[in-house]
């Protein structure tokens, strides 16, 4: 294996702590309303980041299928989703596919940070790494859109990172530069006027219909052809992920059979 390989799947094992010991597993708000009154007070004396936990062992299984959560991890979509995000990438630069990276919704900017190393590794020195992400969570649900309502994920304080902590974590490994730019805010507000001209990779891990749909409304007319799109969340039944891209691609008459990755991501390549 070469050596830009060799880094890349040690970067993953990384980003991922990969087999890096116990960990915990963060438990959700409790339900009670007492409970979580006593919560929120403790986060309010504590800190912003207290949260429930319980010691796990490490499950090689659970990691590299993203089923489980690595508290100190960049990111959580496992070593599979990784994997093709890696062979997507290494695909479109030894194919010339022109256009940025981009990833709508980052959480910790784990799968950003893949990118920005993979551009580094194999020598590409002119594209750009877009990062997307309101870096407070995810919005409430919007009566607009049916799919969402029900959906109680804006209220989880562990799927926000601050976008100083993110920055932090790029600077980490060394892939803080002027060729990373970062999209602060709602996809409604930040994606329609993005100063993105081509894309190559289109990574969406928006959970919701609506962030999935404003997220492909903006951005696939700017994916080339030959680049791939990548939906983190469209095999998980509980979210509106899933309609938004079949209303997407049924509107626009998309064809490109949809390729499964693991139990919650799929991608296809654009051909037309």
């Amino acid at each position: 294996m070469a050596a830009p390989d060799l880094y890349l799947d040690l970067l993953k094992k990384r980003l991922t702590r990969y087999d890096d010991g116990p960990t915990y597993f963060l438990g959700p708000p409790p339900r009670p309303r007492w409970r979580r009154a006593i919560y929120r007070a403790m986060q309010r004396l504590v800190s912003p980041g207290f949260t429930l936990t319980r010691l796990q062992p490490f499950d090689a299984e659970a990691r590299t299928n993203g089923k489980d959560w690595p508290v100190n991890g960049e990111t959580m979509i496992g070593l599979r989703r990784l994997d093709n995000l890696h062979d997507c990438i290494r695909d479109v630069l030894q194919r010339g596919v022109p256009g940025d990276f981009i990833e709508t919704g980052v959480w910790r900017g784990g799968a950003t940070i893949f990118m920005r190393a993979a551009l580094e590794a194999y020598g590409d020195t002119t594209r750009r790494v877009w990062v997307a992400d309101s870096f407070k969570g995810l919005p409430p649900p919007d009566p607009r859109y049916p799919a969402d309502s029900g959906n109680t994920l804006w209220n989880d304080s562990r799927l926000a990172a601050s976008v100083d902590q993110v920055k932090a974590n790029f600077a980490c490994y060394g892939l803080l530069d002027d060729r990373v730019h970062f999209l602060v805010g709602w996809f409604r507000d930040t994606l329609p006027g993005a100063p993105i001209d081509e894309l190559s990779i289109l990574r969406l891990d928006g959970d919701l219909y609506e962030s999935t749909m404003d997220a492909l409304r903006s951005l696939y007319p700017k994916l080339s052809v030959g680049g791939y799109i990548i939906v983190d969340d469209y095999r998980v039944e509980a979210l509106g992920c899933r309609q938004a891209v079949d209303e997407f691609r049924a509107e626009h008459e998309i064809t490109e059979p949809i390729q499964v990755i693991d139990w919650a991501g799929v991608f296809w390549q654009r051909s037309r």
